[in-house]
């Protein structure tokens, strides 16, 4: 990986100064969609569409429409009760602000609150053939008043395991094993180059990687870049994700039938240690227990 600074205006593929849509996923964490938008307001570029793909979630949709910015609400059907298909939220949301004329897409988880200067930064720094991924820092419980959007940076340090680029850096030939998607952004181009989500993908896991394997495979390298931040508004959660061991299994095995390895082999094996799941290696397959 090797850093340099964001390629001067200008240079080919760079559409900076063009529409930019924000896409965001929901199905409730309806105060965490609130702040978010407030972290959209303060922000010194707004987002020229704001998108909220809600899963079978209408609330969600009215909250984002009151709100400012204002948010433009598409449903998302849930075929399967208990599996959200943010894949398919992804996508949806994608088709809305492309065919509204955005020419930069950004990319929100929800939980994720934007620092000031993400969205400009993620707009000036978006060009052609490169998967962008700001930093992202977790947040811990709030306090009793709820966080305050100028206190964000001083509570949590950008997550160890990924890179923490500089204001002004972008590392590139980043590790697509290592995409989320809490935080990214595609020019449009790129987006139809990756082809978007795949949809098989329903409830937790998976898609994140095959995105990124997707996106390599189309050429488009993986850059992590500085000075757009996000902050990760805290909710309980499970390490290893035992609710979620269902849809890993499932998940896994089409990442596996798509790119020949299993993903999250550390999720699986923390599962194969508690007992829950077992590995043939005959069919290089794994069970639950």
């Amino acid at each position: 990986m090797r850093a340099r600074e964001s390629p001067p205006a200008g240079t080919a593929g760079r559409v900076g100064h063009g529409r930019v849509a924000v896409v965001t996923p929901v199905s409730g964490r309806h105060r965490h969609l609130a702040f978010q938008q407030a972290g959209l307001a303060r922000g010194t570029r707004r987002p020229d569409h704001y998108v909220v793909a809600t899963m079978a979630d209408p609330e969600a949709g009215r909250i984002a429409a009151a709100g400012d910015p204002h948010g433009d609400a598409v449903p998302v059907p849930v075929p399967v009760p208990g599996r959200l298909p943010l894949a398919a939220a992804r996508n949806a949301g994608a088709r809305r602000a492309l065919d509204a004329g955005a020419r930069v897409l950004v990319f929100l988880d929800v939980d994720c609150v934007p620092g000031p200067g993400t969205v400009a930064r993620y707009a000036a720094a978006a060009r052609d053939g490169i998967l962008l991924c700001g930093t992202v820092a977790y947040l811990p419980p709030p306090p009793a008043a709820g966080y305050r959007l100028a206190r964000l940076p001083e509570l949590a340090a950008p997550h160890p395991a990924r890179p923490d680029p500089g204001p002004g850096e972008l590392l590139t030939g980043g590790d697509p094993d290592l995409f989320w998607s809490l935080s990214f952004a595609v020019t449009a181009a790129t987006w139809a180059r990756i082809g978007g989500f795949c949809e098989e993908y329903t409830g937790y896991g998976g898609e994140d990687t095959d995105f990124a394997r997707l996106a390599d495979r189309a050429g488009v390298g993986l850059g992590w870049l500085g000075g757009a931040p996000a902050y990760h508004q805290y909710h309980p959660v499970e390490d290893p994700p035992v609710r979620h061991l269902d849809d890993i299994l499932r998940n896994g095995a089409l990442f596996r039938r798509r790119w020949g390895h299993w993903p999250m082999d550390g999720w699986l094996r923390e599962f194969a240690r508690l007992g829950l799941v077992r590995h043939d290696p005959a069919t290089d397959t794994w069970y639950a227990t």
